[in-house]
């Protein structure tokens, strides 16, 4: 099990050591350190608890602690600063916020529980949706709440899904319950925006969330309208994830959406792929959508790429042209994929 920054740790011991691992679950946890803010906050984060480490404690055990009682976040401070020194947790902050495991997420065999509290405001709700959606063996549970330990407040609902996860019928009580009931085939787009960090830091956090919330809302809207689902556990703020059951549908929205990203100031990265999808609550998870998240990173700024699967479904019906890539080699994916180029006719 591991949380906080001890996830990306259980992460990397477990492709590491496939054999010594059954199951894994990552509580408030994430796989890429740097979206846990900005670098500007990272780095007055680190100089305050280098310089003024008693007020610092306090900050994070705010942070880490919301809604406890001042008795609570009192304790909680000291702990901190009985536990570690000043250069100690500098250190580790800088060291989290470099972490980045995501290339190990797709290797992982073990079934994953992944839990997250929606109000964390240690580590953002949505960089524990992220880490399920890249898991090809995982059940995400989202948790109500705001106290990013488990061990107070509400631990009852942390502790449970554990002990059913935990208990040797889960695997076999989960496939029929989520897998036989919930999956099928499905067209899946991912859409991110290009280089959203820079832009973040150029623009500033304030104008490029409204840019970024703008241009969510358009492609949502272009979505419904070509037919298909947002899926919510790719609500970043700087791309989506959506499924159709029509390739050609879902070309349609893609390249609408990247004129969208385009006509907005913030380029798109965009891929589609189909496959086999388990669904739940609003989630999809599965190699297919793995792999939709790997062709989307390969993509230019603007550019669209499909899969061989999704070229031949769409080949006749989707009035564009298919510009033949080749056998590409994807991060994580054993085999390579053989991928389109799409340009409107």
């Amino acid at each position: 099990m591991g949380t906080f920054h001890l996830g990306p740790a259980a992460i990397t011991y477990a492709v590491r050591q496939p054999e010594k691992v059954s199951k894994l679950i990552l509580y408030g946890t994430f796989g890429h350190g740097s979206d846990l803010t900005t670098e500007a906050v990272k780095d007055s984060l680190v100089g305050m608890v280098r310089s003024h480490w008693g007020i610092a404690r306090r900050m994070l055990a705010d942070i880490v602690s919301s809604g406890v009682s001042n008795e609570m976040l009192e304790r909680i401070a000291n702990d901190e600063g009985d536990s570690a020194d000043s250069e100690t947790v500098a250190r580790l902050i800088e060291l989290s916020y470099g972490v980045d495991v995501r290339d190990l997420l797709p290797s992982i065999k073990a079934p994953t529980l992944v839990l997250h509290r929606r109000g964390d405001r240690a580590v953002p709700f949505r960089m524990g949706r992220e880490l399920a959606l890249h898991l090809g063996n995982a059940r995400f549970i989202p948790l109500d709440g705001a106290l990013h330990y488990p061990w107070f407040g509400d631990s009852e609902s942390v502790a449970r899904p554990i002990l059913d996860f935990l208990d040797d019928s889960y695997g076999s009580r989960a496939k029929v319950s989520t897998v036989d009931a919930n999956s099928g085939t499905a067209i899946i787009l991912f859409a991110d925006v290009v280089d959203s960090t820079r832009l973040t830091e150029e623009l500033g956090d304030t104008a490029f969330r409204e840019k970024a919330r703008t241009l969510d809302e358009a492609m949502r809207a272009i979505i419904r309208e070509h037919s298909g689902t947002c899926i919510d556990a790719k609500t970043l703020g700087d791309g989506v994830l959506a499924t159709f059951t029509s390739a050609a549908k879902a070309i349609e929205a893609a390249l609408a959406c990247g004129k969208a990203g385009s006509d907005g100031g913030l380029a798109l990265h965009l891929g589609i792929h189909a496959g086999d999808v388990i669904r739940e609550e609003n989630n999809v998870f599965g190699g297919a959508v793995n792999i939709s998240a790997r062709i989307s990173s390969l993509s230019a700024p603007g550019q669209l790429l499909v899969s061989d699967t999704v070229r031949s479904l769409a080949r006749t019906s989707a009035g564009v042209v298919f510009e033949d890539l080749g056998e590409q080699a994807l991060k994580g994916i054993a085999d390579p994929v053989r991928l389109f180029k799409v340009d409107p006719s």
